[in-house]
């Protein structure tokens, strides 16, 4: 059990354990199934774990050239990098953090290929697919959207690929589930087969939930085999990033006022779902608090609310077995992945620290936050 009183609250607090035992699983989907399964650092970045993963993996995905220099400066090893579209400025020092490089479209690739070409050092160069295919629901999530200004569709590619192209990347998946995944394949090969055998890698993104309980991980490492055995040429890559810290750590709080309107009772927290959880505004989704039920049914009702000055910085309903008290701790489960990668300091609320519950049951202060930090964004 962590003991939160070591910690600063409010606080996200990863537990090691629960890392490691989600890389273990990880990690023996990959030995199993003969891929290689890198972190996305659009889901999770705290580089001062990156210790713990390297025990695990080898290699990490980019879609920005910070996240490129992350990979290389801080997980030692070079970047498979992705973005929608590359700038001149940027891309010497993405072909100096990338081992690969995915392009967008065509016409990114015919600018930026002689560059890479003429680089000192070898770079694979693939181009992104849509296989017009996925089973996201939440629009704002699915990039094979009709329109969706990602990859190409097998129409748009010629009969042979440009030179240097040596793989292909397809994202369609958010915490999605193996069977998903052998939907999608079922829509990609009949559209792409006459190019996967001229490519040497295909990266099948990231959204595979493996690493949730009721994930069929034998499915999934079933489907693989399968695949390899279709294509022997292709060195297979999944690059999941929730899966990696999915339910590994928490968000602390503190209940500092509660107000009533209409016979509506909110809680008001010391932190923010605007600011530190904007994932549950978006999806949306409830996130699950410690020693409460996502209901109206009782005995003591309330919605939540952050503290900034948005209006819909609140969310409900949640059941208590007892009164709230200004004070009282309150702890939002399920809080590491994306949450921690997409806070931001709107209205210069204090932003939560960030910690380790170690094995050996020890608090680690990763980082804490102060008016500076604000500060120093703005200017």
């Amino acid at each position: 059990m962590i003991d939160y009183s070591l910690f600063p609250n409010p606080c996200y607090i990863m537990e090691e354990d629960l890392l490691r035992r989600n890389l273990q699983l990880i990690k023996r989907v990959a030995d199993e199934a003969n891929v290689e399964v890198i972190l996305a650092f659009k889901a999770f970045a705290l580089w001062k774990s990156f210790p713990i993963f390297r025990e695990y993996i080898r290699h990490t995905t980019a879609s920005s050239l910070y996240e490129a220099r992350l990979a290389f400066e801080e997980f030692g090893s070079k970047a498979h990098t992705y973005s929608p579209a590359y700038t001149m400025q940027e891309f010497e020092d993405i072909m100096h953090c990338s081992s690969h490089i995915t392009f967008n479209s065509l016409t990114q690739y015919a600018w930026f290929y002689p560059m890479v070409k003429s680089y000192g050092e070898p770079i694979s160069c693939g181009i992104r697919i849509n296989p017009e295919y996925s089973e996201i629901e939440t629009e704002l999530y699915n990039p094979c959207a009709p329109g969706s200004r990602f990859g190409l569709t097998a129409d748009q590619l010629p009969e042979t690929l440009p030179e240097g192209i040596e793989g292909f990347h397809c994202h369609c998946h958010c915490e999605s589930s193996s069977y998903a995944l052998e939907h999608t394949l079922e829509h990609l090969i009949p559209k792409f087969d006459k190019w996967l055998h001229q490519v040497k890698w295909l990266n099948l993104g990231g959204g595979h939930l493996m690493t949730r309980k009721d994930y069929d991980v034998d499915h999934l490492i079933g489907l693989l085999k399968k695949l390899h055995e279709r294509y022997p040429n292709l060195r297979i890559i999944l690059e999941p990033g929730s899966a990696f810290a999915w339910q590994t750590g928490v968000l602390t709080s503190e209940v500092v006022d509660i107000v009533e309107n209409h016979g509506i009772r909110t809680a008001i927290l010391n932190v923010s779902f605007t600011c530190h959880m904007p994932d549950c505004l978006e999806m949306p989704y409830q996130p699950m608090i410690t020693d409460s039920m996502m209901d109206k049914k009782g005995p003591f009702i309330y919605r939540i609310g952050g503290n900034s000055c948005l209006s819909g910085d609140y969310m409900g309903y949640w059941s208590f077995d007892h009164e709230l008290q200004v004070g009282e701790r309150l702890v939002f489960e399920d809080m590491i992945h994306y949450t921690t990668v997409k806070t931001n300091m709107f209205n210069g609320i204090h932003h939560p620290a960030i910690g380790l519950w170690t094995s050996e049951g020890k608090a680690v202060i990763y980082r804490e936050f102060s008016y500076e930090d604000y500060r120093n964004r703005m200017c």
